[in-house]
């Protein structure tokens, strides 16, 4: 059975758990592995700078002075540009730029790396592997649209009667199967801005009865939340999203002003099905590898019983989901389209 916890004592979003995460019935996500913390030794950390010193030097080698807006000058001994060009073109020292490519234990700063990735004309691959490198996070953040693909939803389809849904960043549900449309109910006929999991979760009565405990579900998913919006700091879809949660749901505002944090886990859930009944469940998370923070999440039985009423899902007529004014509608698919014009 589920765990009790009594109302207005907050229920502990990790609990201390002897058995196998099959056993767990928390209702939320089963109490994550022991994992100890690793201090990078000093020629770990040497390593890292030599490997992006060969990286910029590299890319450097590749660029010539033409595809920076510069002449091509006498015959060059070596390819693509000189360090003190780089130099000029970035406003930093060449002594500097020299000691960034070879490797030695200097401050390096996300801004002044991201004027030498702008001067080397890195991608966007490119770019992020510099500042994965470098540790630093890229000072600009670049917000791009989820896209899935004819074969994406194929994968989809196949995965049925395992309910199954590609969810964005922010928790958009971007794709699904005719299973997991059975089991959460009709979103596709909702406004796009209302197709979204954490709106759903706080704003929808039916989502809430679909959730064997629902408070411990909901304050694990705004942790996550919380989680998530923080690596995409600055990003207009978060804060449109976040100020439409708090408006609609007092709930929401007091789980989020608890300042819970949590990262993504491949969480076990009990659902209760208006036509099925109870599904012991458990979902895995496959990240979509060409798209940050896009994510594949399949509903698995754990149990038998589980998997032959799964095979009823993608038959199942959806329950009618009440739609969100239009207004709060428009206004907010407005904001959507502004953030990126």
């Amino acid at each position: 059975m589920p765990q009790e916890f009594t109302r207005g004592e907050p229920a502990p979003l990790t609990a201390d758990w002897s058995g196998s995460p099959a056993d767990w019935s928390g209702g939320a996500s089963p109490p994550a592995s022991p994992a100890r913390r690793v201090r990078p030794t000093r020629e770990q950390a040497a390593g890292r700078r030599r490997d992006l010193g060969d990286f910029i030097r590299s890319r450097r080698e590749r660029t010539t002075p033409e595809m920076v807006g510069l002449p091509p000058g006498p015959r060059r001994r070596t390819p693509g540009l000189r360090r003190e060009e780089v130099a000029l073109l970035a406003g930093i020292g060449v002594t500097w730029y020299t000691w960034l490519e070879q490797g030695r234990s200097i401050n390096v700063s996300a801004q002044v790396l991201l004027s030498v990735v702008r001067v080397l004309g890195l991608d966007d691959v490119e770019r992020a592997h510099a500042f994965r490198l470098a540790e630093l996070p890229d000072p600009e953040l670049v917000v791009s649209v989820p896209q899935v693909g004819e074969g994406v939803q194929a994968v989809l389809d196949q995965l049925s009667p395992f309910p199954a849904a590609v969810i964005g960043p922010r928790w958009e549900i971007l794709a699904s199967n005719r299973a997991h449309v059975g089991l959460m109910g009709d979103y596709p006929a909702l406004p796009a801005c209302s197709r979204n999991i954490i709106w759903l979760v706080f704003t929808d009565p039916g989502w809430r009865a679909l959730t064997a405990n629902w408070e411990l579900a909901a304050r694990s998913l705004v942790a996550k939340m919380r989680g998530a919006s923080a690596a995409d700091a600055g990003d207009p879809g978060w804060a449109q999203l976040l100020d439409r949660l708090r408006s609609a749901s007092p709930e929401f505002r007091e789980m989020w002003d608890r300042q819970d944090v949590l990262g993504f886990d491949n969480a076990i859930k009990c659902l209760y099905h208006h036509e099925l009944g109870t599904l012991n469940l458990q979902t895995v998370n496959m990240v979509m590898g060409d798209q940050r923070g896009v994510r594949v999440t399949v509903y698995t039985p754990r149990d038998e019983e589980t998997r032959e009423k799964l095979a009823g899902l993608p038959t199942v007529t959806p329950r009618t989901i009440e739609q969100v004014p239009e207004a709060v509608a428009r206004e907010y698919l407005r904001g959507e389209v502004l953030a990126s014009a």
